[in-house]
């Protein structure tokens, strides 16, 4: 197993673990030393020595305070280790090109492809985005919207990224073949296929990523997530093509 495959759950299952075994060590180590004792005591107990042999000196049971102190201190190595795990894990992605970075996409050519082939977004799990077809002209004079001046749209390159999340509460937004919008399953927010907000409590549009080309690739910049397009933006104009996913409000 690498560290980039560490997830929140692995990383739970590996301080439990860690914790366990810690706990079983020092009862373990515990046990074995008062066993020894009292071994040493009944030995010492059937023999006679000469009264100027010095007495072996043996270790003592572990007190109850004493395992007390060293359960807090393995407690605290524990939660150290479990900090450090956690923080590693946060901001690997980060560090190996994931989310919060500059990330490659993948080669133009097979985003566009794929997109014909499924009828779908392109989806990058790691970056947390969609590659949507787009050939707008990315303005909108009623909202003030230029997609072109903002880096989402490059001009005769027809792909645009769209962060997941839903901006009204968070949830991950799926796309609906049916409909060829962006569904919430959650409260029912519903974006036209360029993010552009159509139906529910949603304040905006999605949010966006700028976009770069390099070489044959598309380069997703998600370190910079901007604001989704304000309520009435539209320069796709398509409604939607089928029956809805998720039922309306």
């Amino acid at each position: 197993m690498t560290l980039l495959a560490l997830t929140a759950t692995g990383i739970a299952v590996m301080v439990a673990v860690v914790v366990a075994v810690l706990f079983l060590t020092l009862l373990s180590a515990s046990l074995i030393r008062s066993r020894r004792t009292a071994v040493h005591a009944a030995i010492g107990e059937g023999t006679t020595e000469p009264a100027e042999r010095p007495a072996r000196r043996t270790a003592g049971p572990v007190s109850r305070r004493d395992f007390l102190r060293r359960s807090w201190v393995s407690s605290l190595l524990v939660f150290g280790a479990q900090f450090g795990g956690a923080s590693l894990a946060f901001l690997w992605p980060n560090l190996k090109g994931g989310f919060g970075s500059l990330i490659q996409a993948g080669t133009i050519n097979d985003i566009k492809q794929q997109i014909q082939q499924t009828n779908q977004p392109f989806y990058y799990g790691a970056g947390r985005f969609y590659v949507v077809p787009y050939n707008g002209t990315g303005k909108d004079p009623g909202t003030g919207v230029d997609y072109v001046t903002d880096g989402y749209v490059i001009p005769g390159l027809g792909l645009m990224a769209l962060y997941q999340r839903c901006v009204h509460l968070g949830c991950r937004v799926p796309f609906c073949l049916q409909s060829q919008w962006f569904e919430c399953p959650c409260h029912g927010s519903k974006y036209n296929k360029a993010g552009e907000y159509e139906l529910g409590p949603a304040p905006t549009g999605l949010q966006r990523f700028p976009i770069k080309v390099q070489g044959p690739n598309l380069m997703v910049d998600t370190s910079v997530l901007n604001p989704g397009p304000p309520r009435g933006t539209d320069t796709i104009h398509e409604p939607p093509q089928g029956p809805f996913c998720v039922g309306t409000a």
